[in-house]
């Protein structure tokens, strides 16, 4: 299960923080961040060529890419989903491409003007702002309740975190909370997993994005060892 956290606080000095957690199987091979195509930045996947974030340093935004729930794109015209976040946040909006390939997704497009959200499940596409406060986002959507373990123990979490002031931090708090608050794995609340599947394989969360978004443009923070919040290393401004 993947997730985004995204926290609105129109006026602030940072007005927009969007943390992206990826689970994916281990055995993926993947490019940490980087210029993979012109004018935008993120990490790459090596099987299939995009990426599950993009950065436009130029446009100031970025967009997040999550599965969804629903009813999976034809084989025949099956595309990847990891072409979306380097469209969206090149420009296109999801209403204006042809959806039908793609298997069910949430993208998530942030800037320092705000966020906003699109679902696809197969079938429809539904788009929303997101308004101001703290928003988390997994593979079922938009949780607005306590029913998921996982959102009900951290979104409280990061709506008391202090927000910094500056792109420079500090950033502590926010590092400690988006690589798991030291929960186990294990446990069913956890931000940071891992799963070893009976037939071998481990399904495990990769790496952390943590976004900051202000008119002064874009902090982006990554780490590849998501449980620990030291790790994290500078990826914008360079």
């Amino acid at each position: 299960m993947c997730t985004a956290v995204v926290s609105v606080a129109p006026g602030a000095e940072i007005p927009l923080i969007l943390i992206g957690v990826r689970d994916e199987f281990t055995g993926r091979p993947w490019a940490a961040p980087a210029e993979h195509w012109p004018g935008l930045v993120g990490g790459r996947d090596l099987l299939a060529g995009g990426t599950w974030l993009a950065v436009d340093p130029g446009g100031g935004r970025a967009c997040a890419l999550l599965n969804g729930h629903g009813v999976p794109a034809p084989e025949p015209i099956r595309r990847s989903r990891g072409e979306l976040p380097l469209l969206v946040a090149a420009g296109d909006g999801p209403a204006d491409l042809e959806l039908a390939g793609y298997d069910p997704f949430h993208l998530v497009l942030a800037d320092a003007a705000g966020a906003r959200l699109w679902s696809w499940d197969g079938a429809a596409l539904d788009g929303t702002e997101l308004p101001a406060g703290t928003h988390m986002i997994v593979n079922s959507g938009w949780e607005r309740g306590a029913d998921n373990e996982r959102v009900a123990f951290f979104r409280p979490l990061f709506d008391g975190a202090r927000r910094p002031t500056a792109l420079d931090g500090p950033w502590d708090e926010w590092a400690f909370l988006a690589t798991g608050a030291g929960l186990p794995t294990d446990d069913p609340r956890a931000l940071i997993i891992r799963h070893e599947l009976p037939d071998g394989r481990v399904f495990a969360s990769l790496s952390v994005t943590l976004l900051a978004f202000s008119a002064d443009g874009i902090r982006y923070d990554f780490t590849g060892d998501p449980g620990d919040p030291r790790a994290f290393h500078r990826v914008l401004p360079e």
